[in-house]
């Protein structure tokens, strides 16, 4: 997901060097959207291991 994320950056960024605003909003808003469910599913992952991992040491 991260890796989608950048590769759309990448893209907006060199859209928007070159002037296809459009191309540029809109891979930015993708890029953005995609690196928001990242940072949820990253999230949700963290906190379900630390919490399994405290639970297997008590």
């Amino acid at each position: 997901m991260l890796k989608w994320a950048c590769i759309f950056l990448v893209i907006a960024v060199i859209a928007g060097f070159f002037g296809f605003t459009g191309v540029e909003a809109a891979s930015a808003s993708i890029a953005r959207i995609l690196f928001g469910i990242f940072l949820v599913l990253f999230l949700a992952a963290l906190v379900t291991g630390l919490w399994l991992g405290h639970r297997l040491i008590s």
